[in-house]
C-alpha cells in the first residue's frame, strides 16, 4: 500500500464485521476540526496511523480501525480482530483507551461503550461465580446479598475490627468487607485480621444458620498480592477484593487465575474510577469499565446507588443490565450498589435495580443510633419487606430496630 492518511481510516458506508471490536465515543473536535476529521483521527491513532503522510509497500490496511459512524457527537469506530493481543485487557485499552484521550484533535473524547465480539471475548475467562455466589457460597438466593464495611474504614485495630464484624453478621449481614484503603497497616495486620474475622465468622454461622464470608483486600504489588490470595485460602475464606483500577487490570486476570485455583470469588472495588469517568465529556464511562471487569473474570463490581447514594452514578440500571445480559457464556456479575445507603433508601432502590444485586451499607449500620448489631437488623428488615412487598413503615411496626433507623435517617439521600 502506498500513501496511508487520515482519510483512509473513515468509511460511513462500512459495515463492521461479527469478529471486530466496535466502539462508541463521544467527542468534542478541535476548533479545526470538523466530525470526520476527527473521527478519523481517533481511529487511526488508535491503530496504526500517525500524524505523517506514510509510503508503505504491501498490506497493512487490514490492521487499520475504522471509523464507520458519526452521529451527532458521537462516532463508531470498528477495530480488526487481529489488532489485539487475546487475553491482554491491558494492551487492548492502550488501543481503544490509550493515546486518543490527549489527542490535540479533540477537546473532549469519552469511550461510552462497546460491542465485544466473541473471540476477543471468549479469549478471557470471564467470572467464576457472577450472580451464583447468592446461592453457591451464601445464602440469598431469593434477595440481595447484604455487605457492610466497618467504620471508621480506617483506624480501627484488629481486635475492634472482628468484633463489629462479628455484630454484624450475627445482625443478619452476610459479607464483611475491607475498604478500598485498608490492606495492610500497622495498626491492623492483614494476616491477623484475616484469620480472627474468619474464626468469628464461624461462630456467627454456628449462632444464625447462614454462611457468612469476608471481602478482604488482597490489593498490593503483584506477588504479594497473589500470597495474599492464598492465605485467604488458606483461611477458610470464600472471597478476595481488589481495588481493581488502582491494581490494573493486567493484576486483576493474574489473580483471577489463582482465584480459579483456589475457588474463590473476587469482589471488585471501583475505588479510582471517578478519575476516568465523572467528567461526563471525557475519559472512560463506568459501563465500560463494568465491561472490563466482567471479561477479566470479577465476580462482583460496585455499580453505583441509582442516585440514591452519596457517590455520582452513571446509568447503574443500564450498566447492571448488560452486567446480567449474555455474553458468549461467560458468566454474569453480581452488581454492587454501595455509597450512602441507609434502610429507609432500600425499597427504592430495590425497586430501580431489583433483587439480583448485593446492597453494602457502612454507615447506614454502624451509625445505627443502637449499635452495629441493631444496624444490621434494620438493614436485613428493610431488605426482606422489599422482596416480600410490605411498606417499610407498616413493616417497622413489629421489628423496632428498622423502626430506630427510619426515624433517624427517614429516605433521605446523604451528601
Amino acid at each position: 500500500m502506498t500513501g496511508i492518511r487520515y482519510e483512509d481510516f473513515l468509511d460511513l458506508d462500512y459495515e463492521p464485521s461479527a469478529d471486530e471490536l466496535v466502539c462508541e465515543f463521544r467527542i468534542t473536535p478541535a476548533s479545526d476540526m470538523d466530525m470526520e476529521a476527527a473521527g478519523s483521527r481517533v481511529a487511526s491513532e488508535s491503530s496504526n496511523g500517525t500524524w505523517a503522510e506514510l509510503q508503505v509497500e504491501g498490506g497493512i490496511t487490514d490492521l487499520s480501525a475504522t471509523c464507520c459512524d458519526i452521529d451527532g457527537d458521537r462516532i463508531t469506530v470498528a477495530y480488526p480482530d487481529a489488532l489485539f493481543e487475546h487475553g491482554n485487557m491491558a494492551q487492548v485499552l492502550s488501543c481503544i483507551a490509550g493515546n486518543i484521550l490527549g489527542m490535540k484533535a479533540v477537546e473532549r473524547i469519552r469511550l461510552l461503550d462497546c460491542d465485544w465480539p466473541e473471540p476477543l471475548a471468549t479469549s478471557f475467562p470471564g467470572p467464576q461465580y457472577g450472580t451464583s455466589v447468592r446461592s453457591e457460597l451464601l445464602d440469598a438466593a431469593d434477595r440481595p446479598i447484604t455487605a457492610t464495611v466497618p467504620k471508621p474504614k480506617v483506624g480501627l485495630s484488629t481486635d475492634q475490627h472482628v468484633q463489629i464484624a462479628y455484630d454484624a453478621w450475627t445482625g443478619g449481614i452476610d459479607l464483611l468487607k475491607d475498604d478500598e484503603n485498608l490492606t495492610d497497616q500497622s495498626f491492623n495486620r492483614f494476616e491477623d485480621r484475616l484469620f480472627d474475622a474468619m474464626e468469628r465468622r464461624d461462630e456467627a454461622q454456628e449462632e444464625t444458620g447462614e454462611r457468612k464470608s469476608y471481602l478482604v483486600n488482597v490489593t498490593a504489588p503483584g506477588d504479594e498480592m497473589i500470597d495474599r490470595v492464598e492465605m485467604a485460602a488458606d483461611a477458610g475464606c470464600e472471597f478476595v477484593m481488589v481495588d481493581v483500577v488502582t491494581t490494573g487490570w493486567a493484576a486483576v486476570q493474574q489473580v483471577r487465575e489463582v482465584c480459579e485455583e483456589e475457588g474463590l470469588a473476587i469482589h471488585a472495588h471501583r475505588a479510582m474510577h471517578a478519575a476516568f469517568d465523572r467528567v461526563p465529556e471525557h475519559g472512560v464511562s463506568m459501563r465500560v469499565l463494568a465491561q472490563i471487569a466482567r471479561v477479566c473474570g470479577v465476580d462482583h463490581i460496585h455499580t453505583g446507588t441509582a442516585d440514591l447514594g452519596k457517590l455520582e452514578n452513571e446509568d447503574t440500571a443500564g450498566i447492571n443490565e448488560w452486567l446480567h445480559s449474555d455474553l458468549y457464556d461467560l458468566n454474569d456479575v453480581l452488581p454492587m450498589a454501595s455509597g450512602g445507603l441507609h434502610p429507609g433508601l432500600v425499597p427504592e432502590l430495590i425497586h430501580r435495580l431489583g433483587t439480583n444485586i448485593g446492597i453494602q451499607a457502612g454507615g447506614g449500620v454502624h451509625g445505627h443510633p443502637d449499635g452495629t448489631h441493631a444496624g444490621a437488623k434494620a438493614l436485613r428488615q428493610a431488605i426482606d419487606a422489599s422482596v416480600e412487598g410490605i411498606d417499610v413503615e407498616e413493616y417497622a411496626a413489629d421489628h423496632p430496630e428498622l423502626r430506630v433507623a427510619l426515624d433517624k435517617w427517614g429516605t433521605e439521600t446523604p451528601r
